[in-house]
């Protein structure tokens, strides 16, 4: 392939050069006065002008965006490159000292949590996660006190009830298997086990129930010929792979996995599972890609991704599958209380068929009890980012509380944060905090409170 542009290099995913912290940030609305704490979020932004060619938007260095609120207003937007090895010295400045898995040196892109008191960047296929500082400042590569042995994933999972994170990690070095981990409250491999899939498979995230995780073998696999020809992101489909869903044991053996085929498809992001009553199996809510990296090498665009539920009896029965909506849609979140339990509400980003990700979008709200809808547009020309819910206190219902996500304008080339009353879904925004600079397209972040 030759090419002189790439579509993840252009409009909104064109990476931003400076780094800046203001204090000034200008409000629409009023801020709740019972957010406390930083909005984050995370995505690729090279740090010099990449191949076009061969340019994988999954591989651009990590640029950590942070809006502070607290006390009724916005008290400080910053970005900040994840200063990996490479980075830092592309910066002019010494490389951290520190760790790498497999001699990977990778600044994280995927995702931005908080655990254990302490914020973590994270990206998958076999890099470390970095650690940072309150203020987006790199602190360094981490192995959670040496307690990790390689890489670790983009996607852990939160179970609310032990606040334990749950993992399943690839690496094309380990072969067929994965890393399925358990840390623990205090940011330490308390749990690990290698699991064998089919291939060497590309494993983005994972969910969780209170009796299994889910392993999600399809058919997007390492490929050395790629690989040895310079791609950045060496993974494509494989048509005569065949796809399964896999439910290991929360405190099982390794090879206690209980596979069950699933029509060819591919999964991202699942939005939530939870155990069927009368330990009758699991219901899996996933956002189905029809298939991924066949023919575009560079990002996700092969079709419209859409809303399914998947019904897996625990037995190795097949998967049975349940359109919920025909929207393409992506980052499906839910109330994060309920990771693992059941849910009424979930939350996605919706696309027009054939666009790409990152382009022109709307939010939904999904009622998955009412089999209802809601879509809120936010202007011609907007963008938005993954939505984040934020209860309205401890004790809050499901659904109650504010959403809080990025959005981009394409006439004025401006970003802000709109902080949205999810009760009120489709009226004016509680808040927008306006921000000095434009944040790129990207994946993953969090609240996290003081």
């Amino acid at each position: 392939m030759s090419l002189t542009t790439n579509p993840y290099l252009e409009g909104n995913f064109a990476p931003v050069l400076d780094e800046v912290t203001v204090t000034d940030l200008v409000v629409t609305g009023e801020v709740p006065e019972e957010l406390n704490g930083r909005y984050l979020r995370i995505g690729p932004n090279p740090v010099s002008a990449p191949e076009p060619s061969t340019y994988h938007w999954f591989t651009g260095d990590g640029m950590v965006h942070g809006i502070r609120l607290g006390d009724g207003r916005a008290g400080w937007y910053r970005n900040r490159w994840v200063r990996s090895g490479p980075v830092s010295r592309t910066l002019g400045e010494a490389p951290r000292s520190g760790l790498a898995h497999a001699g990977m040196d990778f600044a994280p892109n995927t995702n931005v949590i908080a655990h254990a008191g302490r914020t973590f960047a994270l990206v998958e296929a076999g890099a470390l996660p970095y650690e940072l500082t309150d203020e987006l400042e790199t602190v360094g590569p981490c192995n959670f006190g040496g307690t990790l042995a390689g890489g670790y994933t983009a996607h852990p999972k939160r179970d609310p009830l032990t606040g334990e994170l749950y993992a399943v990690s690839y690496f094309f070095g380990w072969g067929d298997d994965v890393e399925v981990t358990v840390l623990d409250r205090e940011a330490r491999v308390r749990s690990s086990r290698r699991v064998t899939m089919g291939g060497p498979v590309s494993l983005h995230d994972t969910a969780i129930t209170q009796s299994w995780i889910v392993l999600l073998d399809l058919p997007v696999l390492f490929d050395m010929e790629l690989a040895v020809g310079g791609a950045s992101f060496p993974y494509r489909w494989f048509d005569d792979y065949p796809p399964r869903v896999g439910l290991l044991p929360r405190d099982g053996e390794s090879t206690a996995v209980v596979w069950h085929e699933v029509d060819p498809c591919y999964v991202f992001h699942p939005m939530n599972a939870y155990d069927e009553p009368g330990g009758s199996g699991i219901v899996l809510d996933v956002v189905r890609h029809p298939s991924m990296f066949r023919t575009n090498l560079l990002g996700p665009a092969e079709g419209a991704p859409t809303l399914e539920r998947w019904h897996i009896d625990g037995h190795g029965a097949a998967v049975k599958e349940e359109r919920l909506d025909d929207r393409g849609q992506e980052f499906p979140r839910i109330d994060e209380r309920l990771v693992g339990l059941p849910h009424r509400f979930g939350y996605c980003v919706a696309v027009d068929t054939g666009e790409l990700l990152g382009t022109e979008s709307r939010l939904v709200r999904h009622d998955l009890v009412a089999g209802t809808s809601e879509v809120r547009s936010f202007g011609r020309g907007s963008t938005i980012g993954e939505a984040v819910l934020v209860p309205r206190a401890a004790g809050a219902g499901e659904g109650e509380g504010w959403l809080m996500t990025l959005v981009h304008q394409a006439e004025t080339d401006s970003s802000s944060l709109h902080i949205v009353n999810a009760e009120d879904f489709a009226g004016e925004p509680q808040a927008v905090v306006h921000l000095p600079q434009r944040v790129p397209a990207g994946f993953h972040g969090n609240w996290v409170a003081d």
